[in-house]
């Protein structure tokens, strides 16, 4: 089926550029689509493995003809729900990765869902070359499982959990919490709970509700209520003294690890790296002659972008150039987001001096060598800083 002019793909950019990028591939179909969740995902009552199998290795090939000497630091299986790939796609995609842009110490991520059937699959994706899972437990209570509109219980997540720690070196997964009616002392036994597990990685989500999600319509009708900002801050902070405590400092405001267990992947994005985006919906930073970054975007919808990728070997819809101005506000906005800050000395012609002098005077910034961080005090108002900071 010839893709539609309407999502006619665009030219892709070249760059001679050497170095790491990570490499980021989209997987956008699930059995059902959670209330909370605004990402590119779909039910599909089926899908032609083969084929897609062979869209995601084409794709790759041409980005790799238009980008010859990237070397990839990460490759992240992102969705969507990863885990419904058969490994065979995974390994034909790890390998093609490996192929083009190979070096010997990539980390390879693979987000999954903790029901009995994927996790049965966990042996196999390790030995298509997976080293590292992420699995979406979201909570440890079934009636917390039933709200978020997932599909497995507590006990096959705990069981899931087991099962990826037998046969991954690196897991982590994830726990959404500031849920309706959850007190301090909920939070604080399911996340000991959590912390049990002795985990290298954690993810810990605040629920928010975003437009375009069942959650949002449900919530603007007084379905449900969450705790206020006080009662939310309150959770953050015991949050943060948990993990801590367990050896597992935030890196990121959602993101804990033991040392050297931090997502290498997710790093790239958050201190401006170069990433590259394969799969309907997924976006990516590559460079560009001269500086700066091309952004591209490929087709959202999935039948779309299998359409275009079997007939122009690519599904990129659109491209943009982002002068060096742009990538520095860019690190400023995500490295913020980071325990560590984002390097002053790149991002300098950006930032308002006079506010960021302000800031750090009234203890909401700090700086740390040539980073610039977020205080405690100022966390809770990370949107009003960046709105001063980038005025």
């Amino acid at each position: 089926m010839p893709a539609s002019k309407k999502h006619k793909p665009v030219l892709l950019p070249t760059a001679d550029f050497q170095g790491p990028a990570a490499i980021y591939v989209h997987w956008p179909f699930c059995l059902k689509k959670c209330p909370y969740c605004d990402f590119n995902s779909h039910v599909r009552d089926e899908v032609s493995h083969d084929r897609w199998r062979a869209a995601l290795v084409h794709e790759i090939d041409t980005f790799a003809e238009n980008y010859p000497y990237l070397s990839a630091s990460s490759i992240f299986f992102g969705g969507g729900t990863p885990s419904l790939m058969e490994p065979g796609t995974v390994a034909a995609v790890i390998e093609r990765i490996r192929h083009h842009w190979g070096n010997d110490d990539i980390e390879i991520t693979l987000e999954a869902n903790p029901s009995s059937i994927e996790a049965a699959r966990f042996k196999a994706y390790a030995e298509a070359g997976v080293n590292r899972v992420s699995v979406g437990i979201q909570s440890l209570r079934d009636d917390a499982l039933k709200f978020l509109g997932r599909l497995h219980s507590a006990q096959e997540a705990i069981a899931a959990l087991e099962v990826a720690q037998n046969n991954f070196d690196r897991v982590s997964f994830d726990l959404i919490y500031a849920r309706p009616q959850q007190s301090l002392e909920d939070w604080r036994t399911e996340l000991t709970e959590a912390l049990a597990f002795a985990p290298s990685h954690l993810s810990l989500y605040q629920l928010t509700i975003e437009e375009g999600t069942a959650f949002y319509h449900q919530f603007h009708r007084g379905k449900f209520t969450l705790p206020d900002e006080d009662e939310a801050a309150a959770l953050y902070d015991l949050t943060q003294e948990l993990t801590a405590a367990a050896g597992l400092p935030a890196y990121e405001i959602s993101n804990h690890a033991r040392p050297g267990e931090e997502s290498r992947h997710n790093l790239t994005y958050w201190e401006g790296g170069y990433y590259a985006g394969i799969g309907p919906g997924a976006h990516g930073r590559l460079p560009r002659h001269g500086g700066g970054a091309v952004a591209h975007h490929q087709i959202k919808r999935p039948e779309d972008w299998l359409a275009a990728v079997e007939v122009a070997g690519h599904g990129t819809v659109e491209t943009e150039d982002i002068p060096p101005s742009g990538r520095a506000t860019e690190q400023v906005m995500m490295g913020l987001r980071l325990n560590k800050g984002f390097d002053i000395t790149a991002a300098a012609d950006v930032v308002n001096q006079t506010a960021l002098d302000d800031l750090q005077a009234s203890g909401h910034l700090e700086k740390a060598g040539h980073h610039i961080r977020v205080t405690d005090k100022g966390r809770p108002l990370l949107n009003f800083l960046l709105g001063k900071l980038l005025a």
